[in-house]
């Protein structure tokens, strides 16, 4: 499976518009918070149509009544709040916006994939067997980078993008 990871778009839409050809490569795409605006995140709803979006809280997702609508409009978004766990067949998959606590989570060995953002900084790493990922940032404004992964469950392989 093809599992892209993005996060802190911050209303970026110029490089969402560039991973877009990407992520449509994906089998399901996560996203770790910062999407921001509603248009935003209908702009990559509608950008990966048919692929299933899961997406959790930022500090920054400010219209959170007018995103949860987009979400459930959308068909394809799942929204889960401030924290996800969730299975992607055999894989246990968890999400939150802080590193901290991505961290702790990937520590308890009971997750295959934990993913955050926040700090903007890509990281990847294997805590015990699970991956801990922290795609950067798409909007490239804090970094000057704007960075997402793309899983492969298949062959275990991680590759980073820059757009």
């Amino acid at each position: 499976m093809k599992i892209a990871i993005l996060s802190d778009t911050h209303d970026n839409v110029q490089t969402l518009a560039r991973a877009l050809p990407g992520l449509r490569d994906a089998d399901v795409v996560l996203h770790c918070g910062d999407v921001c605006s509603p248009f935003t995140l209908k702009r990559l709803a509608e950008g990966v149509a048919g692929k299933p979006v899961h997406l959790v809280w930022g500090n920054n997702d400010g219209d959170r009544r007018m995103l949860a609508e987009i979400a459930a409009h959308a068909g394809n978004v799942h929204l889960h709040g401030e924290f996800a766990d969730f299975t992607l067949g055999d894989l246990r998959v968890a999400m939150s916006h802080y590193p901290a606590v991505a961290r702790a989570v990937a520590a308890s060995g009971q997750y295959g994939l934990v993913c955050y953002g926040h700090d903007h900084h890509a990281h990847e790493e294997r805590v015990g067997a699970t991956w801990l990922l922290n795609p950067g940032e798409l909007a490239g404004v804090l970094t000057g980078r704007a960075t997402w992964v793309l899983l492969n469950t298949i062959t275990g392989k991680v590759h980073w993008h820059t757009v």
